[in-house]
């Protein structure tokens, strides 16, 4: 039996750090993403930033916009634009709920991690809300408190 842990078919492209110490997240959600054949071979090199991205809902679809990936380095005159919009796939019914919660006041769409399952690239997002500022110390606070307990318990040792 193989010991649980990382499922060796996914393999993280960029994450979004900020994202959880900006925002609450609510709900978290996996979707595909529909890219260029250049923008794939890019990804492949490894090179992506989710840093100022988002995602929003038009006509009933989502869109990720300024997510960078940068032009592949052997492409030619199709090469890809760096932060073009990209449409999101998912279900309908789940797409619907999102957009019904995104109208509520002060939840926005934000993703988090983009990685490769499989051959296929997938993106996770999160509905999530806007902290303050005393959110944003208590979170920095815990975790230094979390810190400083484990570099505590390993001097015991």
């Amino acid at each position: 039996m193989a010991a649980p842990g990382p499922d060796p078919q996914i393999r993280a492209l960029a994450t979004n750090r900020r994202a959880r110490f900006e925002y609450e997240i609510l709900d978290e959600l996996e979707f595909g993403i529909s890219l260029k054949g250049t923008e794939v071979k890019s990804l492949r090199d490894g090179s992506c930033s989710l840093a100022e991205a988002y995602a929003y809902f038009r006509n009933g679809e989502l869109f990720l916009m300024n997510a960078t990936i940068p032009e592949y380095k052997a492409g030619n005159v199709h090469n890809h634009a760096p932060t073009r919009e990209r449409k999101l796939l998912a279900h309908k019914r789940e797409l619907a709920l999102w957009d019904k919660r995104v109208k509520e006041r002060g939840v926005t769409i934000v993703p988090l991690t983009m990685y490769f399952k499989g051959s296929r690239v997938k993106l996770k997002l999160g509905l999530a809300k806007g902290k303050k500022q005393y959110d944003k110390r208590e979170t920095q606070k815990e975790r230094t408190d979390k810190r400083d307990i484990e570099r505590a318990m390993m001097r015991r040792r």
